[in-house]
């Protein structure tokens, strides 16, 4: 397991405790009035796999996954209305940590319950790699795995832990990345328990 002041790799940062127990506190808060208009769902993979996490969207397009396979999507599956805005709190996050320049349009809002993990992928249902992905953890802390630009290549372990924010780019932005298990019970932020992962991206052009 990594130490959380050790370099991960180039283009790959991880900024522990970004944001302080108020801020977490405050964030979530946005995050959960946003999510009553697009509340979490299960997402089916291509293979037609129920996914362990739940999740939704916020911003202008939302990722999805069905039978069809990956792609992004302006409306929520279940309800037929369009993703809710980002509030504020997680553009000014962005433009500190991503690309200011580059508004991010999508943020996936992923809910890991008892049992939830995440594969080895990457994310390249992107039009444009040149933007980075910036990921806020909050809630229980995440056993997040991190490899190389193949899946079969080494990999590196770290706990992210809630208000850190971690950064893919350049190099990294294609790098395959997972989350192998949460420590349930490690925070007690999110209601009912659990941790919720907002990963920011500019999904188009």
């Amino acid at each position: 397991m990594l130490l959380r002041s050790e370099p991960v790799r180039a283009d790959f940062s991880v900024h522990p405790e970004a944001l302080n127990a108020a801020a977490q506190r405050a964030l979530l808060e946005d995050v959960l009035q946003a999510v009553e208009r697009a509340p979490f769902y299960r997402p089916v993979t291509p293979g037609g796999r129920p996914m362990s996490v739940m999740m939704t969207n916020l911003g202008a397009v939302g990722w999805f996954t069905d039978k069809d396979g990956y792609r992004y999507v302006d409306r929520h599956p279940i309800t037929g209305a369009p993703w809710p805005p980002m509030p504020a709190s997680l553009i000014a996050l962005w433009n500190r940590y991503g690309d200011p320049e580059r508004p991010p349009d999508a943020c996936l809002v992923n809910l890991y319950q008892e049992g939830a993990k995440m594969s080895l992928h990457q994310d390249k249902d992107e039009a444009d790699f040149t933007a980075p992905v910036v990921s806020i953890s909050l809630g229980d802390t995440a056993v997040f795995r991190l490899g190389g630009l193949k899946r079969s290549d080494a990999t590196t372990s770290i706990r992210l832990r809630s208000g850190d924010v971690c950064v893919l780019a350049g190099a990294a932005r294609l790098a395959f990345h997972g989350v192998d298990r949460v420590l349930g019970g490690s925070s007690q932020l999110v209601p009912g328990g659990g941790r919720i992962n907002l990963t920011l991206r500019r999904a188009r052009l």
